[in-house]
């Protein structure tokens, strides 16, 4: 920080009111990389500009040219606008989950005749008198495995939507045929409800004694390669469903946060407590900026904004404003002083700590490697790079192509802005699916005056980082392209810079090793995205890729057709039932060259 901007932030905050509200760090370009919120804004503001600072947050500091505040009536009211302009503007300073995924959770529905089954990223409220949940499950294959056992003992109902017909399940004893009501048992069915209930709360006897019942008779009936089955399936439970019991009352439904700090690094130790059983348990280290309590606060609103199912209670550590976070959160948070529930807290606290005593030394070791990677990054090229864009091609059947693009800041993942592309199906080769992508990506950051990169990598040579270039040129945009070249043994050897001079890279240097990774994860990251499309169903899915094709036009060419085959042998005039000729044409167009 320079001496002007070091008197500029000086007047500045001599006239920050000693009130609470949320700040906003900004960069020289203007944007926002921190936000934060103060009970007392001068004393928070100042904290940062007064006072020996080290890691992430003099990292912070030294590219702070600039901060806003606003100021609020109450702490609550600051809190809930910190968490909105986090939302809005993405600060990279601020805390990013390692995983944006929600935990699995088993969900019973409350409907006349109830599924069960394994479900993700849920709304509590809209679904809470809909169904029942139990979990979250750390382990998605116990969740799995736990509703193909129910499913497997308990006669429910297997499909989405009621058939006009008996189907197999009920002729194999796993339905009690809901589609034909006469058939169906109401005692039976609320027996068995209440049965798979208390199963999942804890009490395995029920299955256990039922599966033994079943393992028994078919002893019995010299069926022995089925007796075999259900003795390892009995022995499954103890593994699949097992659970760490404490001493806690029975009624007790909580989630537990306890935490250790050190050097920056926040430890974060998150117990699941159901029915007085330790369900299941998650950790996290994070590298902080800020206060200890804003960071865990901000921690655990993200960890329930991912889709984790907010408890009817929450137990956390004294640092904690409780009545804030209750009152966002709207569920009782509470901190307890003594008893079983402190002891329980201490020992997640614990757990922290030796979670963190034990990566310390790897979590500093790596960031002295990224931080040095980084400043070989700046002398290479010549200028200071923190956020980089990154973007990999991956086709389908050598002609249909789909893009990935990666973001990392200071070297590190930021995965919630990852993006998929779909590429248009005029699109032949890899120059021409470079050029759609960046200009599909940078004209909305121009449209939408979003944050732009500090550099853009492309995988290739001179003939990318043209390509790249004149798009970026044409949308009249300042940004940096890199090209990163393979050698003949096809190995990152090589930067290509935008005026397209070659830059050696040593590969045994912090640069190389975390360009390579840079490119691993976009490469990963496409390649994913390709799988997944060819494994949702190979015509739903190249339907969604076709331009013109929306969900309605979708639902009737599947029905109509069904398959690739029967498109192509479809007419123009067949087609412009559903869709426009010109998207008719497309599509005949690009299915000819797939194999059926």
């Amino acid at each position: 920080m320079n001496e002007e901007i070091k008197k500029y932030i000086k007047e500045k905050l001599s006239l920050v009111p000693e009130l609470p509200g949320s700040y906003q760090m900004k960069n020289k370009d203007g944007i926002i990389i921190y936000v934060g919120k103060a009970k007392n804004l001068k004393r928070r503001l100042n904290s940062y500009f007064n006072r020996t600072v080290t890691g992430k947050t003099l990292m912070l500091v030294n590219d702070i040219v600039d901060f806003e505040y606003i100021v609020t009536n109450t702490e609550l009211e600051s809190l809930i606008l910190e968490i909105t302009l986090i939302k809005k503007y993405n600060p990279k300073y601020n805390i990013l989950l390692k995983d944006d995924k929600s935990y699995p959770y088993i969900e019973l529905t409350k409907d006349e005749y109830p599924v069960i089954r394994v479900v993700r990223n849920l709304n509590r409220k809209k679904n809470r008198n809909k169904s029942r949940f139990f979990g979250p499950y750390p382990n998605v294959t116990a969740a799995k495995k736990t509703v193909e056992l129910i499913n497997r003992v308990y006669p429910l109902r297997k499909c989405d939507h009621l058939k006009k017909d008996l189907c197999l399940y009920y002729h194999i004893g796993e339905c009690l045929g809901y589609c034909k009501m006469d058939n169906v048992d109401k005692d039976e069915l609320n027996k068995m409800k209440q049965e798979i209930i208390s199963f999942l709360n804890g009490n395995k006897e029920i299955i256990v004694n039922r599966l033994k019942q079943e393992m028994n008779k078919a002893s019995e009936n010299m069926n022995y390669e089925k007796a075999l089955e259900l003795k390892n399936t009995i022995e499954d439970i103890g593994i699949t469903l097992s659970k760490q019991r404490i001493d806690l009352n029975n009624n007790y439904n909580f989630d537990l946060f306890g935490y250790y700090n050190e050097k920056n690094y926040l430890s974060i130790q998150v117990f699941f407590i159901r029915e007085g059983l330790l369900f299941g348990h998650h950790s996290d280290i994070i590298n902080y900026v800020g206060e200890i309590d804003e960071s865990l606060i901000e921690y655990i609103i993200k960890f329930y904004d991912k889709g984790n199912i907010i408890p009817k209670e929450i137990i956390v550590p004294n640092i904690i404003d409780n009545n804030i976070l209750s009152n966002y959160l709207d569920t009782k948070v509470f901190i307890p002083q003594k008893g079983d529930i402190k002891n329980l807290l201490d020992l997640s606290c614990n757990n922290a700590k030796m979670i963190l005593d034990e990566k310390l030394t790897t979590l500093k070791n790596d960031d002295e490697k990224r931080i040095t990677a980084l400043k070989d990054l700046e002398i290479a090229l010549g200028y200071p790079v923190h956020r980089i864009e990154t973007f990999d091609n991956s086709h389908l059947f050598g002609t249909f192509y789909v893009s990935g693009m990666v973001v990392f800041d200071d070297f590190l993942p930021n995965k919630s802005l990852y993006r998929k592309f779909k590429i248009s199906t005029d699109v032949k080769d890899d120059l021409a699916a470079m050029k759609e992508v960046i200009y599909r990506r940078y004209f909305k950051v121009l449209m939408e005056e979003q944050e732009k990169p500090d550099l853009i990598i492309v995988d290739g040579g001179e003939n990318q980082v043209k390509v790249a270039k004149e798009i970026i040129d044409s949308l009249k945009l300042n940004i940096n392209i890199i090209g990163l070249k393979k050698n003949d043994k096809h190995r990152t050897s090589t930067i290509i810079d935008s005026n397209l001079k070659e830059i050696n890279i040593d590969n045994k240097s912090n640069l190389f090793v975390f360009l390579s990774r840079i490119q691993e994860e976009v490469h990963n990251y496409a390649i994913s995205y390709h799988r997944n499309i060819k494994s949702h169903g190979m015509l739903s899915s190249l339907l969604d890729m076709v331009e013109g094709i929306g969900d309605k036009r979708k639902k009737e060419l599947l029905k109509k057709y069904g398959s690739i085959k029967k498109i192509k042998e479809a007419s123009i005039k067949d087609l412009e039932k559903i869709i426009p000729r010109p998207v008719a044409e497309k599509l005949l167009n690009f299915v000819k060259n797939i194999d059926s």
